[in-house]
């Protein structure tokens, strides 16, 4: 937060939220139990390939199974451009993994709530991190990478 303060859970935001999960280790239980009694629904998975539309289908099948969101046009379309936004600034531009040789393993985590708690004048909110691996597919070869994407349902 600028000008030196602390961020409180009353102001935690989405996007921190979804990044919190995405690279927590362990404690996955806390934080869903913590933030589902203020409306959040929170999912996290794993995904690797060298395909693009392989990462996308796996994590909107996720979201859709756990029931984060309905299968409408709608909100498989605020879903998308949010996965969208975080592969771009994952692959830091122009989505491209295996027609330049890279492949990637990530961990993703997507929540849905408002913006921050107690902030229910902006309407829902979909947030997607992505957060692992990317580069050659070599072992040795690659470093960590991040990107997070937030649409409004």
């Amino acid at each position: 937060m600028l000008g030196g303060g602390t961020v409180t859970e009353n102001k935690m935001g989405i996007g921190k939220l979804a990044l919190t999960l995405a690279i927590t280790d362990g404690n996955e239980d806390k934080i869903r139990e913590r933030y589902e009694k203020h409306g959040y629904r929170l999912l996290k998975g794993q995904v690797g390939a060298m395909d693009a539309g392989k990462i996308f289908a796996s994590v909107e099948t996720a979201v859709i199974r756990q029931e984060i969101i309905r299968e409408t046009y709608h909100e498989e379309h605020a879903l998308y451009h949010a996965i969208s936004e975080a592969f771009n600034a994952y692959c830091r531009g122009p989505v491209a993994l295996d027609n330049v040789l890279r492949t990637t393993g990530m961990v993703f985590s997507v929540v849905r709530g408002n913006l921050s708690i107690g902030d229910s004048g902006n309407g829902e909110w979909i947030a997607v991190v992505l957060y692992g691996h990317i580069g050659s597919p070599r072992r040795g070869f690659e470093h960590e990478a991040i990107g997070l994407g937030i649409q409004s349902i």
